[in-house]
């Protein structure tokens, strides 16, 4: 008699998303749908501060534009859970600048892929200094969707 032993479930994909824009755009959604089809996937999604870089860390502004990011994205949060086919985390760094913003999610949660949606800047992939060669120091997957935002 031979008795089978149950098939362990399959791994979990944890996938950072980072963007700049509150409500995403129908690219990045569009790749949040491709990783829910072919993978048991989470998503943690990320939005970067919308004050403007110069704007100190405590500086009152970046706050209070996090809370306006916040409110448009918990009003998108349930297109992109149906995107997503379940629930995603959602917040708005008080972090400008992504690699910040992915430096320290990283540092709290364990991801297996990158998803950005952020501008790029020819020069700095022309140098290898844009984000996703900055990123290669974390060791995981790093997928750079088209921005669309103005």
């Amino acid at each position: 008699m031979t008795t089978h032993e149950p098939t362990p479930p399959a791994p979990v994909h944890r996938v950072l998303v980072v963007t700049d824009a509150a409500e995403p755009s129908p690219s990045l959604r569009e790749a949040i749908r491709q990783r829910a089809a072919t993978h048991d996937a989470r998503f943690r999604l990320v939005v970067l501060n919308p004050a403007a870089a110069e704007v100190h860390l405590l500086h009152p502004e970046r706050h209070d534009k996090a809370h306006e990011a916040e409110q448009v994205l918990r009003a998108s949060l349930p297109t992109v859970e149906a995107d997503a086919g379940g629930p995603v985390i959602g917040s708005v760094s008080v972090r400008h600048d992504p690699m910040d913003a992915i430096e320290e999610t990283t540092f709290d949660e364990p991801v297996d892929e990158i998803l950005i949606d952020v501008p790029t800047h020819r020069l700095s992939s022309l140098l290898h200094q844009d984000l996703a060669h900055r990123l290669e120091h974390l060791h995981v997957p790093v997928t750079e969707v088209r921005h669309e935002h103005a």
